[in-house]
């Protein structure tokens, strides 16, 4: 299985800043220890290109944040301090996600241990998101004749309002979203289909909603990839989630998803979102068991797939 990683293009962030921009090294290390694939199916991406990235997004908005001309009130909209490398790292995680896309139609499934920045709008950013990597890997490769419908499942607890904006009136790209009713974005835009759950959600309750929700999505659309933000913040204990789910829980939740997508025969390219606990180990322990997960499906699809093609040669 195929697995990208943006870690090594390192953001400078004041001290004690809100966002866990460690929790992508501690990931890739903790694959790494575990021997979950060759380190050779770990990758840098390439950069998204300005043809890419304007797929999704104003010219305007990519000059000014190319060079740093964005206010400061736009850039606390988004949350982080602006640089040449915060620049480098957004288009990275872009270029992670189409390299994703590309593996997964090839494996199956393939995974950016970043990605998920659905809060980027096709003219501004905010929350933490500065380039739609969704939207850009989705567009380029329809683009480039790969795949003509995608279908974007986002279950990072804080609504997908960028990638709803942009795709509003684009009937080729399907989104779904499962959030949190009174998380941020405080105003939300219209998914192809959202679900809000309230403050407390447990797993039961959570795994009922997304069960409903998966199954209209594959009753209305015949998508030939899918993009699953397997955001860890529904976490009971995460500081920004506001949902009550666990471990095991959000553990079940990507098996779910998966197992969807592959009755479906549609591949899945996986974005780790959002993932904010106090104690980073824990978001770092949701996002491996969503990599470990992934690879246990692709390989038992793999596994189906050799023994159907065996009985057939019989």
């Amino acid at each position: 299985m195929k697995i990208l990683y943006t870690d090594k293009f390192k953001i400078p962030l004041p001290a004690r800043h809100s966002f866990p921009i460690q929790k992508y090294f501690l990931l890739r290390k903790r694959i790494v220890r575990a021997a979950l694939i060759p380190e050779k199916d770990l990758g840098v991406p390439p950069a998204a290109t300005q043809e890419e990235i304007l797929r999704a997004h104003d010219p305007v908005y990519v000059h000014r944040l190319e060079k740093g001309e964005l206010t400061t009130k736009e850039m606390r909209r988004i949350g982080l301090p602006w640089s040449v490398p915060l620049v480098e790292r957004a288009k990275r995680s872009a270029g992670a996600t189409l390299e994703a896309c590309r593996a997964a139609l090839q494996e199956k499934i393939a995974v950016n241990l970043a990605g998920g920045t659905h809060h980027a709008f096709r003219d501004r950013g905010e929350g933490y998101c500065l380039l739609n990597d969704s939207v850009i890997a989705a567009r380029t490769l329809q683009a480039r004749n790969f795949v003509r419908s995608v279908l974007i499942i986002d279950c990072d607890v804080h609504q997908g309002n960028g990638t709803a904006a942009i795709l509003a009136q684009d009937p080729t790209i399907f989104t779904f979203s499962i959030h949190g009713r009174n998380n941020f974005p405080y105003h939300k835009e219209k998914s192809d289909l959202d679900i809000a759950l309230d403050d407390g959600t447990e797993d039961t309750g959570y795994l009922e909603a997304l069960q409903k929700g998966l199954d209209q999505v594959f009753e209305r659309t015949e998508a030939e990839l899918a993009i699953y933000l397997a955001g860890a913040d529904p976490y009971a204990d995460d500081r920004f989630g506001r949902l009550a789910l666990s471990k095991a829980g959000l553990a079940a939740r990507d098996q779910m998803v998966f197992q969807y997508c592959l009755a479906a025969e549609i591949p899945v390219a996986v974005t780790m979102a959002g993932g904010y606990a106090p104690q980073i180990e824990d978001t770092v322990d949701i996002h491996l068991q969503t990599v470990r997960i992934a690879l246990e499906m692709q390989q038992a699809s793999g596994s189906r797939r050799m023994r159907l093609e065996e009985k057939s040669i019989s």
